[in-house]
């Protein structure tokens, strides 16, 4: 989506919060190696997309293009050198540091290709830390918890540790817990790059199953063609530009 377009679809939507977009992404860039004596890489050069809420975009690109850079800046992990994300009507330029923090405990939910699960928490431990971290009524937070192994298939599972899984498994725990604090985002990082095909299917189709039911927005950047056909739309990084496929 060109600058233009991002701007007139912005005025189209302006005065009703309901159909503004879970993402707006306007002109972004960002470098890496502009130090004294370092070449500048430019990872982005003017990015700008919408997501509307509910959807699952796939975000493609060859290795290198870009892709974990522009989800750490939506997730505001970083910070761009040029350019404006807003996310569910905030923007993320005018946060501070704990606000950030917020924002990112409780309405974004990150999935990683590494898993992240803890090694000496069981599944349901592992599930149950953002909770935690947000001091949710236990009562609460266990049935969350369970609801969530139950969604993604894993209840019976719910006391064993990490080492006792499968990758599939493991991958199905992250996304469990990316989803306990109800986010109104998922970002996922290559979920399905240490899996194997079949394994990766069954991932990716479990999540828009889950974008679904819990009624969240996900972006998930992938180089998997198979996975590809389950988004509801396509975004190509390249040359530091998105184009929509």
């Amino acid at each position: 989506m060109t600058e233009n377009a991002s701007a007139q679809s912005g005025a189209a939507l302006a005065g009703d919060p309901s159909r503004e977009p879970m993402v707006r992404v306007e002109n972004l860039h960002h470098s890496y190696g502009t130090g004294t004596g370092a070449v500048a890489v430019h990872a982005l050069r003017g990015a700008s997309f919408d997501i509307r809420r509910g959807e699952l975009v796939a975000l493609k690109g060859r290795s290198g293009s870009g892709k974990t850079t522009l989800l750490h800046l939506i997730g505001g992990l970083d910070s761009p050198d040029r350019g404006r994300i807003v996310l569910d009507g905030t923007d993320l330029s005018e946060l501070g540091e704990n606000q950030l923090l917020e924002l990112r405990r409780d309405r974004i939910g990150f999935i990683f290709q590494s898993f992240g699960l803890i090694p000496i928490l069981t599944a349901a431990e592992n599930v149950g830390v953002p909770l935690r971290l947000r001091r949710a009524d236990p009562h609460e937070r266990d049935e969350r918890v369970a609801l969530l192994l139950a969604l993604v298939g894993l209840a019976d599972q719910a006391p064993q540790r990490p080492a006792e899984l499968s990758g599939g498994q493991q991958q199905r725990v992250a996304i469990a817990r990316a989803l306990a604090n109800r986010p109104a985002l998922l970002l996922a990082d290559e979920p399905t790059g240490q899996l194997d095909a079949q394994t990766g299917l069954a991932v990716m189709e479990l999540l828009r199953a889950v974008v679904r039911s819990e009624g969240v927005t996900a972006l998930v950047a992938t180089h998997d063609p198979q996975l590809l056909g389950l988004a509801d739309r396509v975004l190509e990084l390249s040359d530091g530009e998105v184009i929509e496929r």
